[in-house]
């Protein structure tokens, strides 16, 4: 969502003439007044704008250059932590009370991912934060609304309150509230009607039931794809009902951004959560300061190692980083790092995880990968994946058997050419070499090695550490 903006504002500082002691007016000036451009053009709020660059420029206007800190360098952090301002300042989690079950109320507008966001949050309680939800909707207007959340509930495996025979809002939350008590679920997700367009049966609706059921999270559902129209919405149903946070979808769309660097300041509440893809377990606590990193190309490591403890076998990564120092990595263990890899989403989510200047010490450059290029490693992990799984227990522990008529049956069998099969023993034996003097060196783990070679790709596209030590033996 934040590459076009991302790529605008490092360009922007970037420019930025050093060499000075102090950061003179005329170079806030020019570099304001493109940060302004890159803003209004990511759909910004147009004040948000104004306050954003008006701290910047008071901020940063004579600042003393800190230690070991050009002016560039000085303008980056003091743009990083106003980044951090107006997304939230910090991350902010749900508040549940002693008392059960809690009450989380879910609004929005028909479309904005209400009903698949009340699951996806479901589950995240679920797994991270071991509540035990239970599940409502009382969408009596929209056909099957009520059937949809119960698909949903069903298919990741969390309960959901039915009562087909109850036909008035009020009555579901009540029978749902009192059902969750005697059963011993400690919070209950209310999934509400939406419309097309804010209206007054609806307000009022929605007040009715924040009144009866006292909740203690009103969530807001916001569609990032609608930009500005969204923190509208936010903004008028926190003024009709008051909400507590707001929940962004399709986060990994291609929408400019500007929603999510704009809610929080025009509507006073915090967003919580990110909608990151469609899958159930897609939906990701929100962190300012993580964000504010991203868009500034600093990455993100604490989300991926967050990622990594949660989707990786920590004992098995161990014990495959072992094998690989110990020069005994098998193209066995090299397909189980695979299926590691899939645990944690696409590459070139996780590469955009990754500090630009880390990429550029390991590699020698920054991958700038495009949807087709991220498409193309994805369909090649999996070709890797497929010729592994067409060898034999022998040949996948020893690959040196590997001769000329196994070659031929491997790809017969994994539907591919003798020259995949090659391409694929030749990129394992280097990814071995490469890695072993990597770790040996201290630069990175058994994970680590995998998203690098999987980078790395054809000799082409090697990194230039590789050829020097090549040149030393």
């Amino acid at each position: 969502m934040f590459d076009s903006l991302s790529d605008k504002l490092k360009k922007v500082l970037k420019n930025l003439r050093g060499g000075q002691d102090k950061l003179t007016p005329e170079h806030i000036d020019i570099a304001m007044k493109e940060i302004r451009m890159a803003l209004l053009e990511a759909d910004v709020n147009f004040k948000v704008v104004k306050q954003f660059v008006d701290t910047v420029k008071e901020k940063a206007v004579g600042q003393e250059v800190l230690e070991a800190l050009s002016p560039e360098q000085q303008v980056v952090k003091i743009v990083r932590d106003e980044l951090v301002e107006i997304l939230g300042g910090s991350s902010s989690r749900l508040v549940f009370l002693p008392r059960n079950p809690n009450v989380v109320m879910i609004v929005g507008l028909q479309g904005s991912g209400k009903t698949t966001t009340t699951g996806k949050l479901a589950k995240f309680l679920s797994k991270n934060q071991g509540r035990h939800p239970l599940l409502v909707s009382v969408d009596v207007y929209r056909p099957a609304a009520r059937n949809q959340l119960s698909v949903i509930a069903r298919e990741i495996g969390e309960p959901v309150f039915e009562a087909a025979e109850l036909n008035d809002p009020l009555e579901i939350c009540r029978s749902a509230f009192k059902h969750a008590q005697q059963t011993g679920y400690d919070t209950l997700l209310i999934d509400t009607a939406g419309r097309l367009h804010i209206d007054d049966q609806l307000m009022e609706e929605l007040q009715a039931i924040k009144a009866e059921m006292n909740p203690v999270e009103t969530l807001f559902i916001a569609d990032a794809m609608t930009g500005q129209d969204a923190v509208k919405s936010a903004s008028e149903f926190h003024n009709r009902i008051g909400v507590t946070g707001v929940i962004l979808t399709k986060m990994d769309g291609d929408a400019r951004g500007g929603a999510a660097l704009s809610v929080k300041m025009v509507t006073g509440q915090p967003i919580k959560f990110v909608g990151v893809g469609e899958k159930y377990d897609a939906l990701e606590q929100f962190y300012p300061d993580r964000v504010a990193q991203r868009i500034l190309g600093m990455g993100d490591v604490l989300t991926l190692i967050e990622k990594v403890q949660q989707e990786v076998d920590e004992e098995e990564a161990m014990a495959l980083q072992q094998k690989m120092m110990e020069d005994k990595f098998t193209l066995e263990d090299y397909r189980a790092q695979l299926k590691q890899m899939e645990k944690l989403g696409s590459v070139d989510k996780l590469l955009k995880m990754l500090p630009e200047g880390m990429m550029r010490s390991l590699m020698g450059f920054v991958p700038k990968i495009s949807d087709e290029q991220a498409g193309m490693m994805q369909r090649k992990l999996k070709q890797t994946e497929a010729i592994i799984n067409s060898m034999t227990f022998k040949e996948r522990n020893n690959h040196h058997i590997i001769d000329a008529s196994r070659r031929r049956r491997i790809a017969k069998g994994s539907g591919t050419t003798i020259r995949d099969v090659n391409d694929l023993l030749e990129e394992y034996i280097q990814m071995r070499r490469v890695m072993r003097e990597m770790m040996r060196g201290g630069l990175l783990g058994g994970f680590g090695g995998k998203l690098l070679s999987s980078v790395m790709g054809r000799k082409s596209n090697r990194p230039n550490f590789t050829k020097k030590k090549k040149k030393k033996r």
